[in-house]
């Protein structure tokens, strides 16, 4: 089968990632996205960045959000997300993903959290944004290092240090999602997550979506999409994270990582400086 093309449908959607190599839990991020939505996903780390231009639409914990240039977008972790343009010129946004313990090591506090998806604060989106940028061209590991120390600063204010209680529904329904993460590459049934949760089959479906803000396999196919993500970069071939994550094959995780990431695992994998040999990539058989 053939996989999805390395582009995106229209030539100005683009997107890049890059990884520091000698900060392990930081990832940064760049693009500009006009046609392109991308379906709900999680990063599982603090996802911080700006609008530079443009408009993008999103939905996020159940709520739908504009986020216009120059307004801070600001990402819990663990939060399945949407994305796409509202205007017909599309976005422009950089990005950086943090992991929470590595954040907590940065700041020296523990429990950021962030009650606003969208910062309404023009200076500070511009001096976010600015850092970004370099970050992205910072050479040296500790001029890197430093700017990442300018950037939690900045953000420090709006951020809170209490972290909300946990919802009811989402501590109710934590023994699935564990479920769900340890058997990403086996058949779930919807009565069998229900049982976990003491529940009908129904009716466990609509209070999970309705604490979750997505169905039980929406959520699944995050976990299988990011778990395939953090794969690709430690240098796993596409093949092997496909059959790893419980896709049927190399060309169902092109298309679905495309679809919630921006990027095909090959041109992930080419970003990030983690693409295996080439004679590793042979697709595997639907049935693995």
């Amino acid at each position: 089968m053939q996989a999805v093309p390395d582009t995106f449908e229209h030539a100005l959607d683009a997107a890049e990632f890059k990884r520091p190599a000698h900060r392990p839990g930081v990832e940064l991020y760049r693009a500009h996205i006009v046609r392109h939505a991308f379906e709900p996903h999680t990063h599982e780390a603090f996802g911080l960045g700006a609008i530079e231009s443009g408009v993008e639409r999103f939905r996020y914990r159940g709520e739908e959000h504009l986020a216009p240039a120059d307004t801070l977008v600001l990402m819990n972790p663990d939060e399945l997300h949407t994305g796409r343009a509202e205007t017909s010129a599309g976005w422009r946004y950089r990005m950086v993903y943090i992991d929470a313990q590595v954040l907590e090591q940065l700041t020296g506090e523990r429990s950021w959290w962030f009650a606003d998806a969208v910062g309404r604060d023009t200076l500070r989106a511009r001096r976010v944004s600015l850092l970004l940028r370099q970050l992205w061209f910072a050479r040296e590991p500790l001029a890197f290092d430093g700017l990442l120390l300018e950037l939690v600063h900045e953000l420090r204010p709006v951020a809170r240090i209490a972290q909300p209680a946990r919802d009811e529904g989402l501590s109710r329904f934590a023994p699935v999602v564990e479920h769900l993460r340890e058997h990403l590459a086996e058949r779930v049934t919807l009565d069998e997550l229900a049982a976990l949760a003491g529940l009908s089959p129904f009716h466990f479906q609509r209070q999970f979506k309705r604490a979750h803000h997505a169905t039980p396999q929406q959520l699944l196919m995050a976990l299988r999409l990011f778990e395939a993500k953090r794969l690709l970069a430690a240098g796993e071939a596409p093949a092997q994270v496909a059959a790893a994550v419980g896709l049927a094959d190399q060309a169902h995780l092109t298309h679905a990582f495309a679809r919630r990431y921006g990027v095909t695992p090959a041109r992930y994998q080419q970003q990030l400086g983690t693409r295996p040999p080439r004679e590793a990539q042979a697709t595997l058989p639907a049935s693995c």
